[in-house]
């Protein structure tokens, strides 16, 4: 399922996006949002179909090259651990998986070019040899390959990016959260299970409550928040404050105001790891310093009240 942090992420962006075209509906930037978050879950399970893609093809080349005129004895005996797989095999034959990608009309067939290049790079790592020359494989091994194949092989291409971008715009810079998803659905795996153990796209119905809250509370109550900001960063340049440094704690401000269930902590932890990502290299710890004195602020207006176990002394 997508995480919170995602959530978050999107929300930010979101609000970037609101801010920077000068839109002036607030249905229409939360409406993109949502679109944004369905497009990562999408993206999940494009990705997990990938190494289904990437065995087809070596398939393939098997085939081939049993067919050749004057084929070698490799050839003619090939070394079929990897296309026989039974976690690409799950994948392969997983009716959950294969209905949403014909709803949603995803797949590689655009893509010829990098399922090749994939292929390559995994036939020379060290993890395939090492997979291919054992002579037994247990399932834990035959998940144990997928996972290498998915951190070492897709984690280190330059061309998925370029053809992520071609298929969707949106996508250009989740890559990495949907290869996260796809190694926690790989972990779930079992070799008596009769599919694939999918992750919903919510943890639960309160995440895409949360993420809506969330970009609502901090687009009505900007100006608010900023003046709170602002009280804070007088002393700076005004002119070297980076827009999303704003944004964050705009967005982190709504978060310790709006819900109480989320300690102070998560929130602050959250926002922090965030610019270190999205922001300049500075920000984590100038929007940590200024969160603190916000906090501080609102916590003795009474305007921060906590509620759940251990929460009440925050």
């Amino acid at each position: 399922m997508l995480s919170r942090r995602l959530l978050r992420i999107k929300a930010v962006k979101a609000l970037y996006s609101h801010f920077k075209s000068e839109s002036d509906s607030l249905i229409v930037s939360e409406k993109n949002l949502m679109l944004s978050i369905d497009k990562t879950y999408e993206l999940y399970h494009q990705m997990l179909w990938l190494v289904v893609e990437v065995a087809n093809y070596a398939e393939n080349r098997i085939e081939l090259g049993r067919r050749k005129h004057l084929p070698t004895p490799e050839e003619l005996n090939p070394n079929t651990k990897f296309v026989d797989n039974r976690v690409v095999a799950a994948l392969r034959e997983s009716d959950a998986l294969t209905d949403y990608l014909q709803r949603k009309k995803l797949g590689w067939v655009q893509a010829p070019e990098l399922v090749k290049k994939l292929y390559h790079a995994m036939v020379e790592s060290d993890y395939y040899r090492k997979y291919m020359d054992a002579p037994a494989r247990s399932f834990k091994e035959d998940v144990r390959l997928v996972e290498s194949f998915y951190t070492r092989t897709v984690g280190e291409s330059e061309a998925l990016e370029e053809a992520l971008e071609e298929q969707s715009i949106l996508w250009a810079d989740d890559a990495d959260f949907a290869v996260i998803m796809v190694l926690r659905t790989l972990d779930d795996m079992r070799a008596s299970q009769t599919d694939v153990p999918l992750l919903p796209q919510y943890k639960s119905e309160d995440d895409a409550a949360f993420v809506k809250e969330l970009f609502r509370k901090t687009l009505v109550g900007y100006g608010e928040y900023i003046g709170y900001i602002d009280k804070y960063t007088s002393n700076w340049d005004v002119e070297r404050i980076a827009f999303m440094d704003n944004l964050i704690m705009a967005a982190a401000t709504a978060e310790l105001l709006s819900f109480p269930s989320i300690p102070i902590k998560v929130t602050l932890d959250e926002y922090i790891e965030i610019a270190k990502y999205y922001s300049t290299p500075g920000s984590s710890v100038f929007i940590n310093g200024v969160l603190d004195k916000i906090v501080e602020e609102l916590t003795a207006e009474g305007r921060i009240r906590k509620s759940g176990r251990g929460l009440l002394e925050q």
